[in-house]
């Protein structure tokens, strides 16, 4: 069977190869689910894996097959698998575990372990194939009705564990009825965290770097929210019409806008971090100023990245609302198809240069 791949170390890498297909057999004890891929979602992390800048092949292999993003049907399952049949719509989680007290109790994503497997991404082969096998607890049921937007999953699981978290670290305080939002981004990842966010009834402004009107800004105003250029107005002036801020999610990946939504957040307020930046970049703050506010004002800054599959099934059940309040919202971020893995070369063009993406998906198979 075909499959999209990379050379680890190697920029610009990314072929086509043929593998062997896998089979429900090889997970042990019967607990193989063995699973056709339908669609991949492909973000800038491919892009990045291709450029070298990480990506570690498994062990015994010296190619990486790219996808984190699945969505597929279940095709066969072993005999000690239940909860899954042929035929139920599926995506799979990412992160599998490693050795540490994280790992073993199922929450994978908070791994101690300096050395992490994701699917697509390090030492794990990902879904960017024909059909992948794999065990049921990595595997979540989407219903019939999701199977149009099923791909945006693995994206909208690191934003439901955010708001999860954050809700959970507030529990400290008996009562936290957040109010009003700001997201920090205006791509994929910042308009699912404001969908998410605008389901759970807060008021959301989200902030990008492109001026109104565009595809993104009608979409968040379609449910509710608002959107500002952050080329028109900074964060801090934003807080006078729409602060204070009981919530911040950043989604931008520019580390500076941090430490001005620091200063911006409310009392008893959580900031969120999504983006993961790895360059030089450094700046001045009002370091004083920022301990202040966030000693007296019981502030708290928390980081969110992977997701166990408890966000998967979170994200489900947010889709499922979304699709009743607002029919077919979350079908329009679906804005570039690549049609079948033959075409993987316009994978890395339409990501650099192609306009008004949201998500880029490749339809390996149709959707039945």
């Amino acid at each position: 069977m075909k499959a999209i791949a990379v050379v680890p170390g190697r920029p610009d890498s990314l072929h086509i190869r043929e593998i062997p297909k896998p089979m429900v057999t090889d997970v042990p004890d019967g607990r193989g689910v063995l699973v056709k891929v339908l669609r991949v979602g492909v973000d800038g992390t491919d892009k990045e894996i291709n450029a070298a800048e990480y990506g570690t092949a498994p062990p015994g292999d010296d190619f990486l097959i790219i996808g984190h993003e699945s969505f597929g049907i279940v095709e066969d399952v072993g005999s000690h698998v239940s909860g899954l049949k042929a035929g139920d719509y599926v995506v799979a989680t990412v992160r599998r575990p490693g050795t540490s007290l994280y790992d073993k109790i199922g929450t994978y994503d908070m791994t101690t372990d300096d050395v992490y497997y994701e699917r697509g991404i390090n030492l794990r082969h990902g879904y960017m194939t024909e059909y992948y096998v794999d065990e049921p607890e990595y595997i979540v049921k989407v219903p019939p009705g999701l199977k149009e937007v099923g791909v945006l999953l693995e994206p909208t699981s690191v934003i439901e564990k955010g708001i999860a978290q954050a809700y959970e670290i507030q529990r400290r305080l008996r009562v936290w009825r957040p109010k009003r939002a700001a997201v920090l981004g205006a791509g994929t990842i910042g308009l699912q965290a404001t969908l998410a966010l605008r389901l759970r009834g807060l008021q959301v402004c989200a902030f990008g770097r492109t001026k109104p009107p565009y595809l993104n800004s009608q979409l968040l105003n379609q449910i509710g929210a608002c959107y500002h250029s952050l080329q028109d107005v900074t964060l801090t002036e934003s807080f006078g019409d729409h602060g204070p801020f009981d919530l911040i999610l950043e989604a931008t990946g520019y580390s500076p806008l941090v430490f001005e939504a620091m200063n911006i957040l409310g009392k008893n307020g959580v900031l969120v971090l999504s983006s993961v930046t790895g360059g030089g970049r450094s700046v001045e703050i009002p370091s004083d100023k920022i301990n202040m506010g966030f000693v007296l004002g019981n502030k708290v800054v928390v980081g969110t990245v992977n997701a166990n599959r408890e966000y998967f099934e979170l994200g489900v059940k947010d889709f499922s609302l979304a699709e009743m309040q607002w029919p077919g919202w979350l079908s329009k971020l679906l804005t570039h198809q690549i049609g079948g893995l033959e075409n993987y070369q316009d994978i890395i063009p339409i990501l650099t240069k192609a306009k008004n993406v949201i998500k880029v998906f490749v339809q390996v198979a149709d959707t039945q």
